[in-house]
């Protein structure tokens, strides 16, 4: 009882704090909007930093009309392409299979229709919830300073990259992969190739990268396939670290990090910080539709051994309508049950494309799954969000341009930020205690708007360092409910959270796991929804966080994986050998599949799993779930109609069988 007291006393007392930092923050506001200081060019950018009112934005509501592809007319151009009879600079030159789509509001949802001449209409649904897609685009910032210098990297027609620099730096490295899965947006392991980067083309796409402005503090990520399969995996991430990049990640399914601490170590002192770990749910069951047979163990002892070689573990779940959307509630408790080791989980809504391009519209209309369907599974599944409490990873930019004025013209990078498209991607997060596990929604007790259009007023007022940091805490307890918050939560812990977020006073929070040592987990929620060609908007491409880094420039990521399929042109023009070939020269890699384990000298690990989430097995529905089910369907079907004619023309047509052929011997 004492100690819930000595609690409620200090909740009064913050309250009194932010009561008096309202009315502070908003008496020296009054004077300080007058004769706002000029923007500076910092050494990051050729361009001055914007202003709230520079910020342009493209179309956003409905009805509107915007550009899009016919999804039959692209798949013709790239097989003509890819077979020699037009050269891929065709993309560049003309608007290859661009037409226009409606993006409209139907039943309370919002749809994207289009209609080819040649190929006819198609549609599908972008929003199930038009309120929650309204709220997204109302939250849109703006977008950041256009992209400069890049001439040579950004050159790509119609699927350029226009806005900002990205705030994640895309390198495949490889096309091989130990896992055969669906959905694959690349279809790895099956094109029957080896696309596979040389060291020298590894470090010329890095330096490359380094010309493009606003040279923003990116992350590099080393994808694939499986990029722990290349031999440059490694000395790709030292050289990123060496190049200034602040944070270096790879996208992962794991396995080599969960068979060998050893493996996770080597990474972290190359300097690896984030593991963009594909983590699909709760229990092998959950993940049996990657056909291993444990990998949910497998995923466990990833965790385990990343986390003690000191690299941070952002989970990453491809989340498709009825066969593991059920498994966003289970994910988020793991995450919750285990603050210390998880600070990210990253949903991304399936992209039919790869693999799964050539879909069946029936298919396609029941496994569709967008960010709204997202947001309605965490808050019906955890009982913990609601509308208002997501916002357009856009938001980020707000915060972002406060950082760059706060460090000054001299910085030699910018701060990171997701300038994407609204319709791109959404985000919320929780305040997490380590220790007791107390959790409550940021947004419930810290208005989020409110916060945000003040610090666009302290942006564009454009004052000194110390002064506009001073501003920005009072701002910070001006939107703080202290009684909406965890017990716990002290305003002090949120100054903290927000300042090593952000950098603003310089303080040092250590590297790595070592950043995570305060007792508060900031929980980042994101979904991120890449499009296909079924939703394509060029809109959206232009304004790409996410641009791929290849022998032919940065290309954005749907741009590349969907739209005209960059990633299908630029392999193939740059591919190493046929696989049989490769295997000839190289050896075979180990690939996991067909429900195969993977063999671990350990299964130990600390994490907490709720033995109901884990052990829960689903029903499994007849209907294909992904493109190998439709071509076994498709044989079963064709076969079952050659036995049909079959018998129709032997029992009514009166057609006998032909038999075996006799050849006659001299």
């Amino acid at each position: 009882m004492p100690r819930y007291r000595a609690k409620s006393v200090l909740k009064y007392l913050d309250a009194a704090v932010c009561l008096a930092a309202r009315s502070l923050f908003d008496g020296i506001q009054f004077f300080n909007q007058y004769r706002p200081g000029p923007s500076f060019t910092p050494k990051w950018s050729d361009k001055p930093l914007l202003k709230s009112w520079e910020k342009t934005k493209p179309t956003l509501g409905w009805p509107r009309e915007t550009d899009s592809l016919c999804p039959k007319c692209v798949v013709e151009a790239r097989e003509r392409i890819l077979g020699g009879e037009e050269d891929y600079t065709v993309l560049i030159n003309s608007k290859v299979g661009e037409i226009k789509a409606q993006i409209v509001e139907r039943n309370g949802q919002v749809w994207m229709v289009k209609e080819c001449p040649v190929h006819g209409s198609f549609e599908d649904i972008m929003a199930i919830d038009v309120n929650f897609l309204s709220w997204i685009e109302k939250n849109f910032p703006g977008r950041d300073i256009r992209a400069h210098n890049d001439e040579d990297l950004h050159n790509h027609g119609s699927s350029s990259i226009r806005h900002g620099r990205g705030s994640v730096l895309t390198v495949d490295l490889t096309n091989r992969c130990n896992m055969m899965c669906d959905p694959c947006f690349m279809d790895a392991n099956q094109v029957g190739f080896v696309h596979e980067l040389s060291w020298a083309e590894v470090k010329e796409i890095l330096d490359n990268a380094m010309k493009i402005k606003p040279r923003r503090q990116m992350s590099v990520q080393f994808s694939g396939g499986e990029p722990t399969l290349s031999p440059h995996f490694f000395r790709a991430i030292k050289y990123s670290r060496k190049l200034g990049y602040n944070s270096v990640q790879c996208a992962t399914n794991g396995i080599e990090f969960a068979k060998s601490l050893d493996f996770a170590r080597k990474a972290a002192e190359c300097g690896l910080r984030y593991a963009y770990l594909q983590f699909d749910g709760i229990g092998n069951d959950a993940n049996s539709h990657r056909k291993i047979g444990n990998l949910f163990d497998v995923k466990l002892r990833a965790i385990e051994n990343l986390h003690k070689a000191g690299v941070e573990i952002i989970l990453v779940t491809t989340l498709v309508n009825d066969v593991n959307n059920d498994q966003v509630g289970p994910i988020i408790r793991f995450a919750m049950d285990n603050p210390k080791k998880v600070a990210f989980i990253a949903f991304q809504p399936v992209s039919f494309t790869g693999r799964d391009e050539q879909i069946t519209d029936e298919r396609r209309a029941r496994q569709r799954y967008t960010l709204s369907h997202m947001a309605r599974d965490v808050r019906t599944q955890t009982g913990m969000t609601a509308n208002e409490h997501w916002f357009p990873l856009s938001l980020m930019g707000a915060f972002a341009d406060f950082a760059d004025l706060v460090h000054g013209p001299q910085a030699e990078w910018g701060q990171v930020t997701c300038s994407c498209h609204p319709n791109c991607g959404v985000g919320t997060a929780l305040m997490i205690n380590k220790e007791t596990k107390e959790a409550a929604p940021v947004p419930q007790f810290l208005d989020i708007p409110g916060l945000v259009a003040d610090i666009r007023k302290l942006t564009d007022a454009a004052r000194g360092a110390k002064f506009s940091n001073f501003m920005m805490g009072l701002a910070l307890f001006k939107h703080y409910k202290p009684f909406r918050a965890p017990s716990s939560l002290a305003l002090v812990d949120l100054l903290k959270k927000f300042d090593k977020s952000f950098g603003l006073t310089g303080q040092s929070y250590g590297k790595g796991v070592e950043r995570r040592s305060d007792p508060w987990n900031f929980l980042f929620i994101a979904g991120m929804w890449f499009q296909d060609l079924f939703n394509y908007d060029f809109r959206r491409t232009e304004m790409c966080i996410i641009p791929y880094a290849t022998q032919e420039g940065e290309i954005s990521f749907c741009a590349y994986n969907t739209g005209h399929g960059w990633r299908n042109i630029i392999e193939h023009m740059h591919m190493n050998a046929t696989v049989a070939k490769w295997y000839e020269e190289h050896g075979r890699h180990q690939i996991f599949a067909g429900g195969k384990s993977v063999d671990l000298t350990s299964y130990n690990h600390s994490l907490v799993v709720r033995q109901e989430d884990a052990e829960r097995v689903r029903e499994k529905s007849e209907l294909p779930q992904n493109a190998r089910d439709e071509k076994m369907l498709r044989k079963k079907a064709a076969k079952e109609a050659a036995q049909v004619r079959a018998y129709y023309e032997e029992m009514v047509l009166k057609k006998k069988k032909e038999g075996p052929k006799l050849v006659q011997l001299s």
